[in-house]
């Protein structure tokens, strides 16, 4: 029996103490299912708001890691969070559903770290949601199988209402105390503030490297410290035993897992019977990555047949035979050093290496041929189309490595870490980098012959000719299809100097035929994995998840069956989470989608409307809403309209004028928002309103997929206009008149 059954075994054993502790304790008085106070706690108000987004970016982030699912398509479970916390503040005034959150947590963990054979049941899911021929989800294939298809279903659906229950408590305790508050928008302003820090802090932890055990165990302890008794805490307390039980990896010296700022890394050695390290695999949230291979002609004239098709074909040595002798080299995607060790080994006179996740480049260290130690190799931890923006250097080849991302850049919206690297745009920059004869060398796991033909498309629109395009043969290590282009006939001259080169690439020659042509990635429509401009089956499906989720949770509560949502907050809160997908993803555009961009944009966003909120409340007569809102229209449509691209100068200026040109309509909306809410008749539904219009906005954002980012600008504009005139239906009446005195519209 491994140690992960014996973790599990023992943690339902602590479990089941736990329950009959619960037991006895409910029958002597009522405990997790107190009322709680009414009285206004600041206290209670941040450690909920603090929980409620850590809870949220934790969720995220590990469920990602253990269904892969999870971390393809937009939002999913984001949007469930918040169907969680709308669900909650709509339960403002019953019981605070404490156990309900408990249960659903320690569920999902039961679930999802189930040891007999729970990975192959999650990949399975996987498999059976992602199945189709219009998008490219990694591991899952072509054929629909609809029996598999609604068992994955039901799996997904349990998952899904799991995560939603563990937000309504958070909801509960909010909204209880935003209406406690001296005033709605006095609670609001504290409710932003305890997300901003909820928001560093895990960033922080994320930083820092710790694992998920560490961020449930916050959650868990914030849960605690929110029970209305000392005996409530520790019972809530002790659920951290089980819960570290579950989650704890197993290592060994060759073989350990590390959580970095981006994703989880597992990190397995390979050695000779002699002891010697032969190679290392790494696995990124539990898909095969790459692997550390030792290509050096000292290794392989001691092991000769240690490593299959080397060196004569393999993609590593391969792209030094194509370019002019002793090169300055650029590597975008560089790993844990295989290109640059290659570069070494053939002469280089310079290797610029540029890799995003600093863990991955620790990783490096362990390399047998040890290249970034070397000080022809300068390491840029920084993400490759950022450092394309911001270089100044030509180089003679450049190389584009394992850049194909498994991890989305931002919980907040839906672009992964390689979505500018592969569009014509970035392509185009990289051709401007190039010296005189420079080639560019690029390597891919083509898995759909429509990915392969993009790839083609892209490079011959860059260089006006076809790329040689071969695929190579070191199937042990690292396949990959090979996309090489000049500008200049260095390719040729190579192939016609070298025979054997010409020979290797005539063998394994590579075509693309499609009936009909992919539409180019660029950096409005970004979406590599994507065959079409079109919303695919599996993203309706898992979308209509959702919402037949949200229908029935909330047709179960009389508290939101009975009573009409707003309008104006609804429309408000699809709006600006378009609004705020936009700002994210410009930003990175220019910035970089590191771990940092994402935190300071975010962190940003939530600053502005903190801002609004402060302005509002030290007026001391009410803005004039046609001010505020032509503000709020007119900011977006000039965000819409605007060419950043066009703008000279540098990317930092540039990305500033972004910053700027997306933060007034933020304010905007905020004002908008915290005028509405400070004579809201009830903060708890307008927060519950607002909420699931979030989560509509989440499904709007699919909308991208089919017209481009640039095009959820207007989406959000014409989701304003919607919630104005909602604004107008509810001041009609004598609540208009009241309105107007106070200096209204």
């Amino acid at each position: 029996m491994d140690s992960r059954t014996v973790n599990f075994l023992f943690a339902i054993g602590v479990l089941f103490g736990w329950r009959l502790i619960l037991f006895w304790k409910k029958r002597s008085e009522p405990a997790l299912v107190s009322t709680g106070p009414d009285r206004w706690q600041l206290s209670q108000l941040l450690l909920a708001s603090f929980l409620t987004i850590f809870t949220e970016l934790t969720v995220i982030r590990w469920i990602a890691v253990e269904v892969r699912i999870f971390a393809y398509i937009k939002n999913l479970a984001l949007l469930v969070c918040f169907l969680g916390f709308g669900l909650g503040c709509s339960l403002a005034r019953s019981r605070l559903r404490w156990l309900n959150a408990a249960n659903a947590l320690l569920g999902l963990l039961l679930i999802v770290r189930w040891p007999w054979n729970g990975g192959r049941i999650f990949e399975g899911l996987s498999q059976a949601l992602g199945a189709a021929s219009d998008v490219e989800i990694w591991g899952a294939g072509n054929s629909w199988n609809w029996g598999k298809f609604v068992l994955a279903a039901v799996i997904a659906s349990v998952l899904l209402f799991l995560i939603t229950c563990i937000f309504v408590p958070l909801g509960q305790i909010v909204s209880r105390q935003i209406e406690a508050a001296p005033s709605a928008l006095y609670g609001y302003s504290w409710n932003l503030t305890g997300s901003l820090a909820g928001i560093f802090i895990f960033l922080g932890a994320c930083r820092l490297m710790l694992p998920p055990t560490v961020w449930l165990s916050v959650v868990l302890a914030g849960f605690a410290l929110l029970q209305p008794d000392r005996l409530t805490r520790y019972l809530m307390a002790g659920l951290i035993v089980p819960a570290a039980l579950l989650l704890h990896d197993p290592a060994t010296k060759d073989h350990f897992s590390v959580w970095s700022s981006y994703q989880q890394i597992e990190f397995t050695r390979f050695r000779m019977p002699d002891g010697e390290m032969v190679a290392a695999n790494l696995l990124v949230n539990h898909v095969g990555y790459f692997y550390i291979v030792n290509l050096s002609p000292d290794f392989l004239a001691r092991h000769p047949h240690a490593v299959a098709g080397a060196p004569e074909g393999d993609p590593f040595n391969l792209p030094f035979r194509f370019g002019k002798a002793a090169p300055s080299v650029l590597i975008m995607g560089a790993g844990a050093g295989n290109d640059a060790a290659a570069a070494l080994r053939n002469g280089s006179r310079s290797v610029d290496a540029v890799e995003i996740d600093p863990e991955i480049k620790a990783l490096g260290n362990e390399h047998p041929e040890h290249p970034y130690d070397s000080p022809k190799v300068v390491v840029y931890l920084t993400d490759a189309r950022n450092f394309l923006r911001r270089t100044h250097n030509r180089y003679d080849l450049i190389i584009f490595g394992a850049l194909d991302s498994h991890t989305q850049f931002s919980d907040y919206s839906n672009m992964r870490l390689d979505n500018f690297v592969y569009t014509l745009e970035s392509f185009q920059e990289a051709r401007d980098h190039l010296a005189p004869g420079g080639v560019l060398f690029l390597k891919f796991q083509v898995n759909r012959p429509w990915m392969g033909e993009r790839l083609l498309a892209l490079l011959t629109r860059t260089f006006g000719k076809s790329p040689v395009v071969f695929r190579t043969n070191l199937t042990a290590i690292s396949p990959a299809t090979c996309y090489v282009i000049s500008s200049s006939d260095q390719v040729e001259e190579a192939m016609a100097a070298d025979p054997r080169l010409a020979e290797l690439v005539t063998r394994d020659r590579v075509s693309f035929a499609s009936p009909s042509p992919v539409p180019v990635t660029t950096d409005d429509w970004p979406y590599l994995y994507q065959k079409e401009r079109w919303i695919p089956r599996t993203y309706f499906s898992v979308g209509l998840l959702v919402i037949l989720l949200g229908l029935l949770l909330y047709w179960q509560v009389p508290e939101a069956r009975g009573r009409r949502p707003s309008l104006f907050f609804f429309a408000a809160g699809a709006g600006f989470l378009l609004l705020e997908t936009q700002a994210i993803s410009r930003l990175a555009l220019y910035f970089g989608t590191t771990w940092s961009v994402n935190a300071i944009a975010i962190g940003a966003l939530l600053a502005t409307l903190l801002l609004a909120n402060v302005t509002v409340e030290l007026q001391s007569r009410p803005w004039r809403r046609p001010f505020v809102v032509i503000g709020l229209l007119l900011s977006i449509l000039t965000a819409y309209l605007i060419p950043f691209s066009r703008i000279p100068g540098s990317t930092r200026y540039v990305g500033s004028l972004v910053a700027l040109a997306f933060a007034i309509p933020v304010f905007f909306a905020g004002l908008l928002f915290a005028e509405e809410f400070r004579t809201v008749d009830s903060p708890s539904s307008a927060l519950a309103a607002n909420m699931l219009g979030a989560v509509c906005g989440g499904l709007l954002e699919n909308l991208s997929l089919v017209v481009g980012m640039r095009a959820l600008l207007l989406i959000a504009l014409g989701l304003y206009l919607l919630a104005v005139s909602g604004l107008r239906t509810r001041l009609s009446g004598p609540s208009r008149r009241a309105a107007l005195d106070l200096g209204g519209a």
